[in-house]
């Protein structure tokens, strides 16, 4: 018999691994059992009423869970999901740029030019001929909120368009009304003619947690109907110019045409609308903001009631607190809204809130940051009367305001910096100022009872952020109107010192510490 095939029996210290490796055979293929029934207890969550299918970490670290599938949330709402196509029209005619010289008929490349350049001037005298305007095509996602046709989208998607086709998952093309939009909020509502359509459900983005699965379906570079996941990697986020929305920022992959498409939770419900990227090529890169769908909503309400959005106004200007701003302030910590103007008889100007108040409750309910209290304002109807939780001068106090209505557009008043002349130079060396005061001249530029004029900053001035034509006019909740009172105010401040400054058309606080 070949050895190499004989079989012998194992000795006696060579069974209890053979034992060892059928218990560990028989282990593994009931954790692959267990697996297995795992998947269709997550299976059978998913169908069910929205249960997480998710499983949380453990603290020490291990994870019981199984990838999200999205294929029946796919099934189920990506039907109320379409593609928006709106047609713009440039009306600027577009007149060919002229040549560096002219061109002569007996001119040997006249013909060259005349052939090749068709809109470059043909002759001494020549008459242009205007051009039609040119038209562009504006892409992006929208999803339905009403059997009957309503559609919400981005207001970037189709504002300025002529002509808006909304494109179903069925192939079907219907032409859609533009309801109304608003630019702040850039949500915008189209209405279809149409009956017993499909429609998304809506959820509640404050029940959403950093960390959660989520999932979006549009129409990214013209692909439609695609779908791509990700998690929520923040909320509340504020972006610059943005002041009326708490975006949901995950890292969601949305590219150009996924604008006005829904943010869906694992239950299939719309939490929000996916509007920006942040990005330095163009392309997605990682991060993703959507407007939280009750905002979207609120705003949607409103435009189909009266084609117009509604809102509060307090009529001051603010910025955040730091930490050094709020122990120049005497707050116990960084909080609240710090009001740096108030306009002149508007509805905070009524109610007698001050430059230098910092805003720390609305109708008792905590303002964490500045970035806050544009959004409760504006969530709230003109003429609504507000308690404003006030830090001034060191201790609490309180108002009742009614507010104003928010303008339409916002224009912002362009005033020049202020020209130094001859005034006489004051140097103030522990703070590193070079100051003067204004003159007759600079203060009927600005529109302020008086002030000192930034000649130079450097030292603590410097490195607190002062500039050169920067105009001081408050120090800390003291007004600046010349010399005397500037030295008075910050003999009496302390280390720790918040300068009210005019910047161009800008008004805030700088905090300047005294070592």
């Amino acid at each position: 018999m070949d050895r190499a095939f004989a079989r012998r029996s194992p000795p006696p210290q060579e069974r209890i691994p053979s034992v060892t490796r059928l218990l560990r055979s028989a282990l593994v293929a009931t954790l692959l059992v267990s697996t297995l029934a795992g998947c269709e207890k997550i299976e059978t969550l998913f169908k069910g009423d929205g249960a997480p299918v998710a499983v949380p970490a453990k603290e020490d670290g291990t994870v019981q869970m199984l990838l999200p599938d999205f294929t029946q949330l796919v099934d189920r709402e990506g039907a109320a999901v379409v593609n928006i196509q709106a047609n713009k029209l440039d009306q600027t005619a577009q007149s060919a740029a002229p040549l560096p010289f002219p061109i002569p008929e007996d001119d040997p490349l006249y013909d060259f030019f005349r052939r090749f350049i068709p809109n470059a001037p043909q002759g001494p005298g020549t008459p242009q001929q205007p051009q039609d305007p040119s038209e562009s095509l504006s892409y992006g996602s929208g999803f339905i909120i009403s059997e009957d046709g309503y559609i919400l989208t981005n207001a970037h998607v189709v504002s300025g368009g002529n002509q808006i086709k909304v494109m179903m998952t069925d192939k079907r093309e219907m032409n859609a009304r533009l309801v109304g939009l608003d630019k702040r909020t850039d949500v915008a509502v189209l209405k279809i003619e149409a009956k017993g359509l499909p429609i998304v459900k809506i959820g509640d983005p404050a029940g959403l947690k950093v960390g959660e699965w989520v999932a979006a379906i549009g129409a990214p570079f013209g692909f439609e109907n695609t779908v791509t996941a990700g998690i929520v990697s923040a909320k509340g986020r504020s972006l610059p110019d943005e002041n009326y929305v708490p975006f949901i920022q995950t890292d969601v992959a949305i590219n150009p045409g996924n604008s006005g498409g829904p943010l869906f939770n694992l239950k299939g419900e719309v939490v929000g609308i996916n509007s920006q990227i942040y990005s330095r090529s163009g392309g997605f890169m990682g991060i993703s903001f959507a407007i939280p769908i009750d905002i979207a909503i609120g705003v949607a309400d409103q435009l189909k009631a009266k084609g117009r959005v509604s809102r509060g106004q307090l009529g001051v200007h603010i910025q955040e607190v730091s930490q050094e701003l709020a122990q120049s302030f005497g707050l116990d910590r960084p909080r609240g809204a710090l009001v740096v103007n108030v306009e002149p008889n508007g509805p905070a100007s009524r109610a007698g809130l001050q430059i230098g108040d910092i805003i720390v409750a609305l109708n008792d309910k905590p303002v964490s940051s500045s970035k806050e209290l544009p959004v409760m304002i504006g969530a709230l109807q003109p003429g609504t009367k507000v308690k404003l939780g006030l830090w001034r001068k060191g201790k609490a106090a309180a108002v009742e305001v009614q507010l104003g209505e928010l303008s339409g557009d916002p224009q912002a008043a362009q005033q020049p910096a202020p020209q130094g002349g001859e005034q006489q130079s004051y140097q103030f060396g522990k703070l590193g100022l070079t100051l003067a005061e204004l003159s007759a001249a600079q203060r009927d530029e600005l529109g302020v009872r008086g002030g000192l004029l930034i000649q130079k900053a450097q030292g603590p001035a410097a490195r607190a952020g002062l500039q050169h034509g920067d105009v001081i006019i408050g120090v800390n909740q003291v007004q600046i109107t010349d010399l005397k009172s500037f030295e008075t105010a910050i003999n009496s401040a302390g280390k720790n010192i918040a300068l009210l400054v005019r910047r161009m058309e800008t008004t805030l606080f700088v905090p300047l510490r005294i070592d």
